[in-house]
């Protein structure tokens, strides 16, 4: 995308972390912004944030599991700017624990913000952008899908995370080749990030009451949401860091987003075992104090 100044984005999970850092880039490059988020009073905050930078705002408060509500917000976002330029699927939770100890209503939630979330904004706003792509021959288009380091590789005790986040990855692949079948207006990029101090460790403050599970976490469950805590908060790169990548990836034409380019040797190994059929590596191998650490704490007699 050549130019960001008098376009519009629409932004989900805006009321923090990485979107909320790309709402600000967004609303300095001249952009109008669709402001999507499940929390209230965190989009009530960031939006007068982002209208004192003297940007037009759409806040939005939606779930995005919920396709009803983000064809709402597709609607809303043609009635008052049009279609968007540059639309970014970002909200998203974490979750943790033994994959057979993920209960129906963990899949369901999760499954639901993770993947459908990204499907249904997709869904939604591609079609529109396709539109506008056929009226202007100057019109330029870009989505960007956030996925994870846990999109391309597999560390355990992370099942539906992970899940997820490879399907997102798939989604986006697939959405890059579609595209260039139909138009050369209209690109996309999915952001991998590592571990960046956002929030999304607190995923658990808006988990929907009717998702929640009356029985207590299991032991794995627990370890999984201590271990990412302290991941999360302990990562050096900011999300306003991971942010200038994303509006620089949209500026240039960029598919692949790698917040730690320093972790693909992981995604390297996985490849190299299932080109030469090995069973999966030890994901651990370069740091095996932690790797028996959380199979110690996972097998410990309660």
């Amino acid at each position: 995308m050549k130019s960001f100044q008098g376009k519009t984005a629409v932004i989900t999970g805006a009321g923090s972390g990485f979107g909320l850092e790309t709402s600000r880039l967004a609303a300095q490059a001249g952009m109008n912004i669709v402001m999507a988020d499940v929390q209230q009073d965190a989009l009530d905050k960031a939006a007068a944030e982002i209208e004192s930078l003297g940007a037009k705002v759409l806040p939005f408060r939606l779930d995005v599991s919920k396709a009803e509500q983000v064809e709402a917000m597709g609607r809303a976002t043609v009635d008052r700017f049009g279609a968007p330029h540059l639309v970014f699927n970002n909200a998203g939770v974490s979750s943790g624990g033994l994959i057979w100890e993920h209960s129906l209503k963990d899949w369901e939630w999760v499954v639901g913000v993770n993947l459908m979330g990204v499907a249904h904004g997709v869904r939604v706003f591609t079609p529109m952008m396709l539109e506008a792509a056929k009226k202007d021959p100057a019109y330029e288009g870009h989505i960007v899908n956030t996925a994870s380091m846990a999109g391309v590789v597999n560390m355990p005790n992370m099942a539906s995370y992970n899940v997820t986040k490879q399907a997102v990855v798939s989604l986006s692949e697939t959405l890059f080749q579609d595209l260039a079948l139909v138009t050369d207006q209209i690109h996309c990029s999915v952001l991998c990030p590592f571990f960046v101090p956002t929030g999304i460790h607190l995923s658990e403050r808006n988990r929907p009451t009717d998702m929640k599970d009356e029985v207590r976490p299991t032991k794995s469950q627990l370890i999984a949401q201590a271990l990412g805590t302290k991941a999360v908060t302990s990562g050096k790169l900011t999300a306003a860091d991971v942010a200038k990548m994303v509006m620089d990836a949209v500026a240039n034409d960029k598919f692949y987003i790698f917040s730690h380019p320093h972790a693909l040797g992981a995604v390297q190994t996985r490849l190299e075992d299932i080109m030469l059929g090995r069973n999966p590596s030890d994901p651990f191998k370069d740091r095996p104090q932690i790797g028996e650490q959380l199979r110690e704490a996972i097998r410990a007699v309660e």
